[in-house]
């Protein structure tokens, strides 16, 4: 099998190759018996050095990295669209470019899929003890896991990870539409709609601060909610 790590990336100049060589040095040898992976970037119209420093990676990794530019800022899931588009796995995992998730995790997100009827798997902050950013950060993320449990019929602890990974052909079915942070609730009710479990692994987060770079806020979270109940009464899942 293969893994896709998809990186949407957006003004991370400072911490993108960190994250590059932290996914390279995962080792899933022994995951799922082996499986091999591949890196896609979409540099989301960044205005620092991003495009550079990604220029280089590519040169340094030609056969594991793909790079992609949008000319213009787009958001997270105008970038994961647009890597959709290029990757050759079997499973997709999101990475975000922020060093808040660590790559060692993999081999136990990765896991649950030697069962083929395992479709999607999310990686949960709050299944063992983690730092938090600020108490309004966590709850936020609380309160939107639980208006997915309740619209849904679900029981996920950490609706608004940022790992999450989908067998590629799923994934793609999915016809995507968001643009920004909406990309996981669409994603979440999507599934959701269509009977499909999402099964939870505990993961490590060291999250950072809005000073650090931190993008999202409360109105994602406003999106969130209004997404999760929008996918809920549509007609088609």
């Amino acid at each position: 099998m293969k893994l896709s790590a998809v990186i949407p990336v957006y003004n991370e100049a400072t911490t993108i190759t960190q994250v590059v060589e932290q996914v390279l040095a995962v080792s899933l040898d022994h995951t799922l018996g082996g499986i091999d992976k591949e890196i896609v970037i979409v540099n989301d119209g960044s205005t620092d050095e991003t495009a550079s420093v990604l220029n280089a990676l590519a040169a340094r990794w030609p056969r594991q990295l793909k790079i992609v530019h949008h000319e213009e800022n787009r958001g997270k899931g105008a970038a994961i669209r647009t890597a959709l588009e290029h990757v050759t796995g079997d499973l997709v995992i999101t990475q975000d470019a922020d060093l808040e998730y660590d790559p060692q995790d993999y081999p136990a997100l990765l896991a649950p899929f030697k069962d083929p009827a395992v479709q999607v798997v999310y990686g949960s902050r709050n299944l063992h003890k983690n730092p938090r950013s600020t108490w309004s950060f966590y709850w936020g993320g609380r309160l939107v896991s639980w208006i997915a449990n309740f619209l849904y019929g679900a029981h996920l602890t950490d609706e608004a990870t940022g790992y999450k990974v989908f067998r590629t052909d799923l994934l793609r079915s999915l016809d995507l539409e968001s643009t920004r942070f909406e990309f996981c609730p669409e994603a979440t009710g999507k599934v959701l709609r269509r009977g499909i479990e999402i099964h939870e692994v505990p993961i490590s987060y060291q999250p950072r601060s809005f000073a650090e770079g931190k993008k999202i806020d409360w109105h994602d979270g406003l999106d969130a909610i209004w997404t999760l109940l929008e996918y809920r009464v549509r007609r088609s899942p």
